[in-house]
């Protein structure tokens, strides 16, 4: 199977986790706004920087975590491809945040934290993350109250905006789940299937298949 099929047959999986914006990035192309692909966007240890926060999204447990699947290099290669500058932009500002919030808090650089002080980081982000979504959908719905009724809606409504922990979550998650270490140890992997059950039960503590 192909990786981009691949990544789609995950996306479908794990669709409430991975947002109707990614899914258009990967699937409908936007080629017309990209930086040219393979030009440098991160500067410094950023590459390594994005392996460390993914690592923290998933990590290893009873099986490989993040950086162990290789998912920090699919991740870079992912935003300088296959992104539109706009989300390059809110990607890379939202790795300078991770770094001064490091900085200024425990006066070092994220990779150099303890495990206890990287989760507290990326807590923080993901909970500041929760809240602009939180208030992004009541905005939406004030506008399609408004739409509705006539009236003019909030300007760029339209453009839902894009937030750093929600594109390095689900690059993570989808980059993890189709590497080989993610289908082969973290899910069920049958290299030679036999034929298709469209649903199948799952038992108490039983993996997931790969697809």
């Amino acid at each position: 199977m192909k990786r981009r099929e691949a990544i789609k047959n995950v996306t479908v999986l794990f669709g409430g986790v991975i947002s109707a914006s990614t899914f258009g990035v990967l699937f409908e192309g936007q080629a017309q706004t990209l930086i040219k692909p393979g030009n440098l966007i991160f500067a410094g240890d950023q590459e390594i920087l994005i392996a460390e926060i993914a690592d923290i999204i998933i990590p290893k447990t009873g099986t490989p975590g993040a950086k162990a699947a290789g998912v920090g290099p699919f991740i870079s290669m992912m935003i300088k491809d296959c992104y539109p500058v706009s989300v390059q932009k809110v990607f890379v500002e939202g790795l300078e945040d991770v770094e001064r919030r490091s900085q200024a808090q425990f006066k070092n650089s994220f990779v150099n934290l303890n495990l206890s002080n990287k989760n507290q980081i990326i807590k923080e982000i993901a909970d500041y993350t929760i809240q602009l979504r939180k208030d992004e959908r009541a905005r939406q719905r004030i506008d399609a109250a408004q739409k509705k009724s006539g009236m003019n809606t909030t300007p760029g409504a339209e453009e839902p905006p894009a937030y750093f922990f929600q594109v390095i979550r689900e690059l993570t998650i989808l980059g993890y789940f189709t590497s080989q270490t993610g289908s082969t140890e973290a899910l069920a992997f049958l290299p030679i299937p036999g034929k298709y059950v469209g649903c199948v039960d799952l038992k108490p503590g039983q993996k997931v298949w790969a697809l």
